[in-house]
């Protein structure tokens, strides 16, 4: 899904990646905001996300899971027109915003195209440079919902002698854990669109660990305070072990382009 205005309006590309079990729909407050004030808008869907017409369960692998967002930033123009020349080192850059577990596939589009994204956002998302890497990497990037019981529903695809294929959230725990300050109308879109996620996404790992291509793109990070799924203490955990250039602060739930659209978008053109 993508939307832009009138060439001579748009001043930036935005690329808005969904976090686990979300999609292209969840940013539908925050997109008519961007593309009000001129800007070019894409909305991916990573695979087995709502509009991907991906079973999640059979998604095997974090390459093939965020295979749409790799796709689209390889499909960007190689080169920009200068009068009659084509200047094929000259790439259109874009500002990748990724929610949540969205942040794993940022990071991953960093270490793949740094010369093509202009800064990074992350919104109470994963920010680790290789993925799950480390000990802490688990400790910080993966959610912890152990007090509140059995919250998700396991599939699995290949038998039950083997890992589960996929996972999804019980629909009665989604407003508690992502939207307990969002609207209600939000949060019944989102019991309808909301799937389970690939089980593969847990296993991200990327960058043979080599960090000078990625440190070379900026990145911003927005923090939740009042976060159930990414608590603030993983958040600061990953800025700490990897600093943004800057850190911007909401009060809100884990799902701020449904709880707090406007101030959302005030920070992100604030970041630019």
């Amino acid at each position: 899904m993508a939307a832009g205005g009138d060439a001579t309006e748009i001043k930036e590309h935005f690329v808005l990646v969904h976090g686990a079990g979300h999609g292209a729909w969840c940013w539908f407050r925050l997109l008519p905001l961007l593309r009000g004030h001129g800007h070019r808008v894409s909305c991916v869907d990573l695979a087995g996300a709502a509009g991907s017409r991906v079973d999640p369960g059979t998604v095997r692998s974090f390459d093939e899971y965020t295979a749409p967002l790799v796709d689209l930033l390889a499909a960007l123009p190689d080169g920009e027109k200068h009068g009659n020349k084509t200047n094929i080192n000259i790439f259109p850059q874009v500002i990748l915003v990724g929610h949540s577990a969205g942040g794993l596939s940022v990071t991953h589009a960093m270490h793949l195209f740094s010369d093509r994204i202009k800064q990074a956002i992350f919104i109470a998302a994963a920010m680790l440079p290789f993925g799950f890497e480390t000990e802490e990497d688990i400790k910080d990037g993966i959610p912890d919902l152990s007090e509140l019981g059995d919250v998700f529903d396991l599939s699995f695809g290949l038998g039950l002698d083997h890992p589960p294929t996929s996972v999804g959230l019980r629909e009665e725990f989604q407003r508690r854990i992502l939207y307990e300050q969002s609207p209600q109308e939000d949060c019944a879109l989102a019991s309808i669109l909301l799937r389970p996620w690939p089980a593969a996404l847990s296993a991200a790992r990327f960058g043979n660990g080599k960090r000078s291509t990625i440190d070379k793109v900026r990145r911003v990070y927005i923090t939740t305070a009042k976060d159930t799924m990414v608590k603030l203490e993983q958040q600061e955990g990953m800025i700490r072990r990897w600093p943004p250039i800057e850190v911007v602060a909401m009060d809100t739930d884990h799902s701020p382009f449904f709880s707090a659209p406007e101030q959302l978008f005030q920070l992100i053109l604030k970041s630019l």
